[in-house]
């Protein structure tokens, strides 16, 4: 889980392996991991979620966090379009990190007023980006933004 301060990634996570959702907010301090065994077509497969500290002006994710991944969720928040640049500028690290393995943008908080506009998200997809709308307080495409990925993630393996 990559992505700014406060855009939500705990609590996406916290909803994909417990189903629940708080309205307290918890900083992440390092990387929480957590662990979620589901099936992709007829293999089970073992996801390991490490819930890393969001990004702000101060401090950047650390490239060994990111080393041996087989591939990333990043998380903008769509009231504050200033996330989805953030988002953009940790894609681009992680790419030189870690290689081509596959990511999708999860663009939280979609129960709330929207900032983020359709031009951004077009230029999103016309690079090729997988762009999902999700929400960790109603749980709108979480489990499929999760399942997506790591489908994903199999093929290329």
């Amino acid at each position: 889980m990559l992505g700014a301060f406060a855009v939500g990634k705990t609590s996406l996570v916290a909803r994909y392996v417990h189903s629940i959702f708080s309205e307290k907010y918890q900083t992440t301090v390092g990387v929480k991991i957590d662990k979620k065994v589901i099936e992709v077509g007829s293999q089970e497969v073992s996801l390991v979620l490490w819930d890393l500290y969001g990004e702000d002006q101060f401090q950047r994710v650390q490239s060994f966090y990111l080393r041996g991944s087989s591939g990333y969720l990043l998380v903008a928040d769509g009231t504050r379009p200033e996330t989805l640049e953030v988002a953009q500028n940790i894609q681009q690290r992680a790419q030189e990190v870690m290689g081509s393995v596959p990511f999708i943008l999860m663009l939280n908080k979609h129960d709330l007023p929207w900032k983020i506009g359709e031009a951004e998200v077009g230029q999103l997809l016309a690079r090729g980006w997988e762009v999902r709308y999700t929400s960790a307080k109603t749980g709108e495409g979480v489990e499929e933004s999760f399942a997506e990925l790591a489908r994903r993630m199999l093929e290329q393996s």
